[in-house]
């Protein structure tokens, strides 16, 4: 029997499984794979030396982790329960609860995950909540499949909506955020190639340092800003368009939409 099964083979299951065997967390003939779709199940095998099943297939697997678009959810649990019963269910399917995933899996043992899309680059920021059966081993191996994409913190359930607002959509605040200043770039005579590369590595330098430096973001804002110059009047126009609570409120209104779209799953 394999370590971990993925039913479903799509872009985030195979950049978690590769993740998983650059790390060698595992070996690549510890995992195993199922998905509906030969194309996909093709993709993932050749991008990450596990076998993946196209079709039907059995859920062979200690663990098993579920990457499936939410409406497909049920029909590819369909008639696995038995084999799923007793196993730990680890899902990275977005807006489905853990009460949810017990009903359509049998399992008590449910790990439910808010990954987001930088763990396609092994820079993932993964919130997740653990149901009540779920023990400790169960977690521990939970943070280690998702550490190797990347970071992941447990959480209470209540808090993945928030964990969605932030991190799930956050990249594509940022993506915006890049196409603006690569924007401004180009505005005072750059080329969009080089704006753009500038851009992106500004952004990616900056977090670098939030991470590494453990420095609040405020404390290393100041440290750039100089009484009088540029970054202070760019920094003033901000303030006076309202950039910070623009980026607030669109933080909590991709919260709420989440915890409407969890209602309805």
């Amino acid at each position: 029997m394999k370590k971990l099964f993925f039913i479903g083979a799509g872009k985030m299951a195979t950049a978690i499984a590769g993740g998983l065997v650059r790390s060698r967390t595992f070996a690549a003939d510890e995992l195993g794979a199922g998905d509906i779709d030969a194309a996909a199940a093709a993709s993932f095998s050749q991008a990450t030396g596990v076998e993946c099943a196209a079709g039907e297939y059995l859920p062979d697997g200690e663990a098993v982790l579920l990457a499936v678009k939410p409406q497909m959810l049920a029909s590819a649990l369909a008639g696995k329960e038995d084999l799923l019963r007793e196993r730990l269910v680890i899902s990275i399917v977005a807006g489905v609860s853990i009460a949810r995933l017990t009903e359509l899996t049998g399992s008590a043992r449910v790990i439910r995950v808010m990954p987001n899309t930088p763990a396609l680059v092994g820079c993932g920021a993964s919130g997740y909540a653990a149901s009540a059966g779920a023990g400790a081993a169960d977690v521990e191996l939970a943070a280690k499949i998702l550490n190797a994409v990347g970071i992941s913190m447990r959480l209470a359930e209540r808090e993945l909506d928030a964990v969605t607002g932030l991190s799930g959509s956050g990249p594509a605040y940022v993506f915006e955020f890049i196409n603006a200043l690569a924007d401004g770039g180009v505005a005072d005579g750059l080329p969009r190639s080089v704006a753009l590369q500038l851009a992106a590595q500004t952004v990616a330098g900056a977090a670098r340092m939030v991470l590494e430096s453990g420095t609040h973001p405020a404390v290393l804002r100041d440290m750039v800003t100089s009484p009088g110059g540029t970054t202070a009047r760019a920094l003033e126009v901000l303030a006076e368009r309202g950039f910070a609570g623009t980026v607030v409120k669109a933080v909590r209104a991709a919260t709420a939409r989440s915890e409407e779209l969890g209602k309805k799953s």
